[in-house]
């Protein structure tokens, strides 16, 4: 089926489902295309509150749809492909984080949005990229066990006096990266800066002018009067940037800055979704309950950051 008939077809079932499409930025460009709303999982976590809709269809990876549906109940939530899935997610599990609490009584979990429903109802707050440093402030507790990204917890480990403890889990994308791929870099574009996702290894910070989540890189480059940058995060946000600054050059450190996951999304895939109505994600009430207080305590710390933010 050519893309055009697809992109009908998906905008026809829109209508059948009273659905709402949201995407990540890491998701293909033909997918963002067709969304309502691209954005990082926090940008999305309060989407997904906000929008007039019956259907949730989510182009991203199941525990950013777990997220949706958490804050959702009432609303039926697809994962617009339904082997999507995270392997930062999958390095931990209910039992070692149960584990990892007993070993470490006193202290408090905050846990990366990249992580089932299950580790969420089983920890005290969530936080993303983009509020991980804020997040982890917030906690009144001064032992914090941070799961599962070990590379994020380091880099929020400079920015707070609290004393962290770090579950070895990575994102294989970002973790690859490594300082002499981004040297070749500078060295092939000296023009550029250089800007990563925390993600990374803590070497590959060093190099860099900013660890930026993807909603923040979107909007420094908006903002900043260079006309050219490496980027050190999933080749997807090329295209928002690209669409966003046409008269600025983008360059990644590595062809290998490729999620397979995030990839599994594709035009085919979600009339597919839509059209059997099919992948629902659901999430057990008595497990909703507990993971949605923890990522309401994020999202409060978030509209705090914002208030204060807007009374500058």
């Amino acid at each position: 089926m050519f893309t055009n008939q697809l992109k009908e077809k998906i905008a026809r079932l829109k209508e059948e489902l009273r659905a709402v499409i949201v995407a990540h930025n890491y998701q293909r460009p033909e997918v963002q295309d067709i969304a309502d709303f691209v954005g990082d999982s926090l940008e999305l976590s309060r989407q997904c509150t906000e929008v007039d809709a019956e259907t949730i269809v989510f182009c991203g990876v199941r525990f950013m749809a777990e997220t949706a549906a958490i804050l959702n109940p009432d609303r039926t939530v697809m994962l617009s492909e339904g082997n999507a899935g995270c392997p930062l997610v999958d390095m931990i599990n209910i039992d070692e984080l149960r584990g990892w609490r007993q070993r470490y009584p006193g202290a408090s979990v905050v846990c990366y949005i990249n992580s089932s429903a299950e580790i969420k109802a089983e920890s005290d707050v969530c936080c993303t990229s983009a509020n991980s440093d804020k997040v982890v402030n917030s906690v009144t507790n001064d032992d914090i066990i941070f799961i599962p990204d070990q590379n994020l917890g380091v880099y929020i480990a400079t920015k707070t006096k609290k004393r962290l403890i770090l579950y070895p889990g990575f994102c294989y994308v970002h973790h690859r990266l490594k300082p002499e791929q981004v040297k070749l870099a500078k060295q092939l574009h000296p023009e550029a800066q250089l800007l990563v996702h925390p993600e990374c290894q803590p070497e590959v910070i060093a190099l860099a002018e900013a660890a930026l989540s993807t909603s923040q890189i979107l909007r420094y480059v908006k903002a900043s009067s260079h006309n050219s940058f490496i980027i050190g995060t999933e080749e997807g946000i090329l295209h928002r940037l690209r669409l966003e600054n046409p008269d600025k050059s983008f360059y990644l450190i590595s062809n290998s800055q490729i999620c397979n996951d995030m990839k599994k999304t594709t035009l085919e895939t979600i009339v597919q979704t839509m059209e059997l109505r099919q992948n629902i994600v659901t999430v057990p009430e008595e497990v909703r309950l507990k993971a949605k207080q923890a990522v309401d305590r994020m999202l409060a710390v978030s509209y705090q950051i914002k208030a204060t933010e807007l009374a500058k």
